[in-house]
């Protein structure tokens, strides 16, 4: 790319290319220069033909940006549009040259054009707002098309161009900031939603890899089992499946996928197992399923939007038989169109839904993906918050702390044969045991039969025709009938403390126990407390662990409810519980066996590092594992149902008080106009201000 240097400062320097920078080109452009490790910010303007590029403040990092600036060719940029074709969200400079081209087109109409030229561009543009209200009346609509339509038309009538151009005008700019508020809010959705990585298991000499989804290429050969996501398109070479297509086809059962079978990216392992072919990658996929995502999340709207946009729709009728009221009573055509051009259901729409838009795109810059308006909603009236703990509360990180042996097995042996089991499933804990195994340079070399995954209990497998069982204590002893001894139960309790205890059985045999010490994460106990302070006033904890793990999880977190050696269909039960008890409730997980409670729930959030069974389940998704973004999405839930009330209050008022103002001839027809399109636009453009502080 040729360049030069325009201006620089420390940490940020802009560039100036050979001329401007096709519209297609700016996020690809975007995109490449932001794959530099260095570079944490782009801003490109397209018209001048420069690029602004903000860096880190390394040693070394300023000649590194300008070295990879340089790199940077059509062919890159090309590869890099072939990714992700799509064309993203007007930016602001584009909204402001919007702005100016309307304002300049209204203007010079206004002073230049002869008064009979100016009527029939005037009468032509008239004939949009003709058609929309014809629209509404053929489908027997009485809505904001056919007010507006009739007011226009009534300045005509009263030969008073001045305000029906002025009224045309502002429903135009309304049009303008509206539709780019929207674009910008699904831009900053598409944005973070692309941002979260995706691993997959690539399969290469019979060897299991874990990588990028985004390394997967066309031909190579992954595995992917329960709980897990489908990052690529591709066909069933061997194995078979549950899939949860929801997210593609709406479709809320899960469908079975054999040998020859195609799956898609954005689907989810229920059980099973599926090697797959690869036919398109994650990265020309990934945002197919995000699109969907978007285009599906505007119209789950809350209760509280949906009866102000019902109010919206009921008022204009009102509106149109006000005018016709005072038409009768005064025979005045003055204050007839006065009652014509206040409305309030353009208002109530228009803020309602750049408020909404405003609020997901703020949840996504903090973390957090919201699946629709109605979620925000619910999170705010929440009185009851039930968290799971392994991977939720505790650190997503857990640790292997002692592994003991029993029954002749040494406690590397006994490590060997659970990583070798633990490493095919996505769970914090199953993480742990492999990253330990690695610690100690253990080698696991593949020797058991298929492996068989139990919803929170644990994994089956065969090993020299042994049946080989690792799992909770419920699973090992009371499903499989493993005899723990007074002697080994003594020890485990003594060596292992009040750490998390995974029980490794083979043939019915116990051969040994692995002590996982899960730490709490460490900003939990303060977003616990500013949970009960933002008004939740029930806060449960709930684990398949031993009773002394879930004491001293709920004690250090700060929670005094809380229950263990609980099951999934048990975790479920008790969220349906607190619901038909009248509490309204948010669920927290992260697990395969976290899914029946987060979908059981009022609103269910899954965490970040979750399975992507649970990410399907939940309305609402962390990008991140900090429990704070809990703390922010409640804050922002209740920010966005307080501007709701208080737009709402505002509309309300200064609309009736324009009424009476202009039915009462204090004020002409189009003061009242200019006045009520200026504090719509004004309104909207409120709405769309971040409800929190900068983070």
């Amino acid at each position: 790319m040729r360049f030069a240097i325009e201006h620089e400062v420390p940490g940020r320097v802009r560039v100036k290319l050979d001329g401007r920078i096709p519209a297609r080109d700016v996020d690809p452009l975007i995109t490449v220069i932001l794959a530099n490790d260095d570079v944490t910010d782009v801003r490109v303007y397209p018209r001048i033909g420069s690029v602004a590029v903000t860096y880190g403040a390394g040693p070394g990092a300023r000649d590194r940006v300008m070295g990879y600036l340089a790199t940077v060719d059509q062919a890159a940029l090309d590869d890099a549009r072939s990714d992700y074709n799509f064309q993203l969200a007007s930016r602001e400079h584009d909204l402001l040259l919007k702005i100016a081209d309307h304002v300049a087109n209204h203007y010079l109409q206004r002073w230049f054009l002869p008064r009979p030229i100016r009527r029939i561009f005037m009468l032509r543009h008239y004939l949009k707002f003709l058609r929309e209200a014809n629209e509404s009346l053929v489908a027997g609509r009485l809505d904001v098309p056919v007010l507006d339509a009739t007011a226009i038309g009534s300045a005509f009538a009263q030969g008073d161009l001045s305000a029906a151009s002025g009224t045309m005008f502002l429903l135009d700019l309304e049009e303008i900031i509206e539709d780019y508020t929207r674009a910008a809010s699904q831009n900053e959705l598409i944005y973070s939603l692309l941002s979260v990585p995706d691993t997959a298991l690539r399969v290469e000499g019979g060897q299991e890899q874990s990588v990028s989804a985004a390394d997967l290429a066309e031909g190579d050969l992954a595995v992917f089992r329960t709980g897990m996501p489908v990052s690529v398109d591709g066909v069933v070479e061997r194995g078979c499946a549950m899939v949860n297509q929801a997210a593609l086809t709406g479709e809320p059962l899960a469908v079975e996928r054999t040998v020859g079978d195609d799956v898609f990216a954005g689907t989810a392992i229920e059980s099973g197992e599926v090697y797959v072919r690869v036919r398109r990658p994650a990265g020309k996929t990934k945002l197919r399923s995000i699109v969907s995502l978007v285009e599906q999340s505007s119209d789950l709207k809350g209760e509280t939007q949906e009866r102000r946009d019902r109010l919206a729709d009921s008022i204009v009728p009102w509106n149109l038989l006000l005018a016709a009221i005072v038409g009768i009573a005064t025979r005045s055509l003055v204050k007839t169109a006065a009652a014509l051009m206040v409305d309030y259901s353009c208002a109530l729409k228009l803020t309602g839904s750049i408020s909404v838009l405003s609020a997901m795109s703020e949840s996504a810059r903090r973390g957090f993906t919201v699946k629709g308006s109605k979620y925000f909603e619910r999170v705010a009236q929440a009185d009851t918050i039930v968290f799971d703990k392994t991977g939720t509360l505790t650190d997503a990180t857990p640790r292997v702390s002692k592994v003991l042996g029993f029954d002749g097995w040494r406690p590397d042996r006994v490590l060997r044969l659970a990583a070798c089991l633990e490493e095919h499933f996505p769970h914090p804990v199953a993480r742990a045991v492999v990253d330990e195994a690695a610690s100690r340079s253990l080698k696991h070399r593949e020797r058991h039969a298929e492996v068989e995954y139990i919803v929170a209990h644990g994994i089956a497998s065969s090993l020299d025709g042994k049946r080989v069982v690792i799992g909770s204590s419920h699973f090992v002893t009371e499903d499989e009938g493993v005899a723990i001894s007074d002697e080994q139960r003594a020890r485990i309790y003594r060596e292992l403390g009040g750490a998390g205890i995974l029980y490794l059985a083979v043939d019915g045999v116990l051969v040994g126990a692995l002590g996982i010490d899960d730490p709490l994460k460490p900003e939990a106990a303060s977003a616990i407390a500013e949970l009960k302070r933002l008004g939740f006033k029930r806060i449960v904890m709930l684990t398949g662990d031993s009773s002394k793990a879930a004491e001293r999880a709920a004690t250090a977190a700060g929670i005094t409810e809380y229950h263990w050696g609980i099951m999934p269909e048990q975790k479920h039960e008790y969220v349906r519980r607190l619901r038909d008890e009248g509490h309204r409730v948010l669920m927290v997980g992260d697990g395969v066996n976290d899914s029946p409670a987060l979908a059981c729930a009022d609103v269910g959030v899954a965490m970040a590092q979750g399975t992507a069974i649970a990410r399907e389940v939940a309305d609402i998704t962390l990008s991140t594992g900090n429990l704070f973004a809990l703390v922010e999405l409640r804050r922002l839930s209740q920010g966005l149902m307080g501007r709701f009330n208080s737009t709402f209050r505002r509309i309300m008022v200064f609309n009736s008080l324009l009424l009476a103002l202009g039915i009462g001839g204090v004020i002409t027809p189009q003061t009242s106009s200019l006045l009520h399109n200026a504090s719509t636009t004004m309104l909207g453009m409120a709405s769309a201000k971040a409800y929190l502080p900068p983070a």
